[in-house]
């Protein structure tokens, strides 16, 4: 188990007065066998009216309402947990399904059926090629092992860069490119293992780098697993494993498990885990920046 205390502050800044629209936060995690919510606070300048709501998907959503033009808009979420994460787990997999390929059951399909389906194109079957392969001339390989090689292979062989714009790249862009955001790499391999007909869906939350964690207390850093993703937003992907459940892979990393994971949002697609969006009236140009400061700290 570890305390953890989340600081995540967004501001927008503005070359003069503008008002805003209502604006949508995922910044509050859900309680879970693995993650229990101690405290939360939001603080919002200028002042909102906020109510809450749960999504389609069961995530706290707090809509934001403003009155007031301002010249900087500024959101600030402190949160407090008991973490409970496992760092590369041996998954209690279903005997059936420990090889792959396997299918899930049928009472599961119905529930299951859109986090399998591929919602980006792949005209000229890229993604295909690529995840294929791992499955050593087409014969059956460990699921476990499987899942855990293409996480890792993408830790290697792609690159990792920030991008606070909204919007996600396909997977044929990110094979392209060869890089990407944590979202991007997500998609990914989301992408990757759907077309293995596995289940998958896209997770936004944040990142515990103990190293990280040891300079912002002060000390020096430690060099630690030099972590990517760290001091923002993060995301990463969950698979779904017969007898293991909905299980964690971060492809930024190369990890396996929720060890250093701090869930926040689940959905289908990435589109559907924005954690801050809105609208502001007002000329183009009159929009300077965004600034994102996430601090994740032991304790």
């Amino acid at each position: 188990m570890s305390l953890l205390t989340v600081t995540h502050t967004t501001v927008y800044r503005y070359q003069r007065p503008v008002r805003f629209g209502e604006h949508r936060l995922m910044f509050r995690p859900r309680d879970s066998h693995d993650l229990r919510l101690i405290d939360a606070a939001l603080t919002i300048s200028p002042p909102a009216e906020v109510r809450w709501l749960h999504d389609v998907f069961s995530n706290s959503i707090a809509i934001a309402a403003f009155q007031d033009a301002a010249e900087e808009l500024r959101f600030e979420s402190h949160i407090m947990l008991d973490h409970f994460g496992l760092k590369d787990p041996d998954f209690a997999i279903e005997p059936y399904a420990q090889i792959y390929p396997f299918s899930y059951p049928a009472d599961e399909i119905p529930d299951l059926g859109r986090s399998v389906e591929r919602d980006y194109p792949d005209p000229d079957r890229k993604i295909d090629a690529w995840v294929k392969g791992f499955l050593d001339g087409g014969g059956q390989v460990r699921t476990q092992d499987l899942l855990v090689n293409i996480t890792r292979a993408i830790h290697e062989q792609f690159s990792y860069s920030k991008r606070h714009a909204l919007g996600t790249q396909t997977p044929v862009e990110t094979l392209d490119l060869a890089g990407g955001t944590c979202r991007d790499l997500a998609a990914f391999m989301m992408g990757a293992v759907r077309a293995l007909g596995l289940a998958a869906r896209f997770v936004s939350g944040y990142l515990y780098d103990p190293a990280l964690d040891t300079t912002l207390r002060g000390g020096g850093a430690t060099g630690g697993d030099d972590l990517r993703g760290a001091g923002d937003t993060h995301a990463w992907v969950q698979v779904y494993l017969p007898g293991a459940g909905w299980v964690e892979f971060d492809p930024t990393n190369g990890l396996v498990g929720g060890a250093n994971l701090i869930r926040v949002a689940v959905a289908r697609e990435p589109f559907q885990a924005v954690p801050l969006q809105g609208t502001y009236f007002g000329a183009a140009d009159d929009f300077l920046e965004m600034e994102v400061d996430v601090r994740v700290t032991r304790g």
